[in-house]
């Protein structure tokens, strides 16, 4: 699931990849995100109630047991105080997804990331310990709209209401440099990368950078002032 894997790729997780991280659910959502972690070098600890997912990818992960995870006393006989890292990746079953987290906060592990269904389910795993909360289905469900409905080629949230966005230049940039355009008085964004027709590889906008019709812009700022931008209103 490819769409977990970008959300969490907003934060830290995937970059200090020298800590262990312990991933409880083992569903689609959390076997693709032990997996990716464990192909990029991080120790994974995989737990799930079911032996049959347990035996499936004894191979693939270093370490996966099973275990009830809202029993805190069961974390602890194997081992979880000794993480800094964890992610509740439970699928529907929300009470357990919640009582995780919250025996996770318990054991005092330091960054908690936890999977949430919907906005209520988010806003209690916050309050039960969770210091990231990610829904999958609905920020991907949110990036497929805006790619859809605009002329966007590509679209990441990277917080509550910044985004980053691939697109082409609109008419009005091209042929003029970037610092002449008054991009950011009008619109409030800033191109911060540009990749030339016709070239392989993106390099940094400056202010003398002039754009053609055939290039690819990153674009940063507020997710309304960029689809704003976008649709050139």
């Amino acid at each position: 699931m490819r769409a977990g894997i970008d959300c969490l790729r907003k934060g830290p997780l995937l970059a200090r990849y020298q800590e262990p991280v312990v991933v409880i659910g083992l569903g689609r959502f959390g076997t693709s995100l032990a997996l990716e972690l464990a192909h990029r070098g991080t120790e994974v600890l995989g737990i799930d109630s079911s032996d049959l997912i347990v035996q499936r990818l004894a191979g693939q992960l270093g370490r996966v047991v099973v275990a009830d995870s809202t029993d805190i006393d069961a974390l602890r006989e194997i081992g979880l105080e000794g993480f800094d890292r964890a992610v509740v990746a439970i699928g529907t079953d929300q009470q357990s997804s919640i009582l995780t987290t919250a025996a996770l906060s318990e054991l005092g592990i330091k960054d908690i990331w936890a999977k949430a269904l919907d906005h209520r389910h988010a806003r209690i795993l916050e309050r039960v310990g969770a210091h990231h909360v990610v829904q999958p289905e609905h920020e991907m469900g949110e990036r497929v709209a805006h790619l859809v409905s605009g002329q966007m080629l590509d679209y990441i949230e990277v917080d509550k209401d910044w985004a980053i966005v691939k697109t082409q230049p609109p008419k009005f940039l091209v042929g003029i440099a970037l610092g002449e355009s008054r991009l950011r008085e009008k619109y409030r964004v800033t191109v911060v990368s540009v990749k030339p027709e016709g070239k392989d590889d993106y390099t940094y906008a400056e202010a003398a950078t002039i754009l053609s019709y055939g290039d690819q812009i990153l674009v940063v700022g507020r997710v309304r002032d960029v689809e704003r931008f976008v649709d050139g209103i």
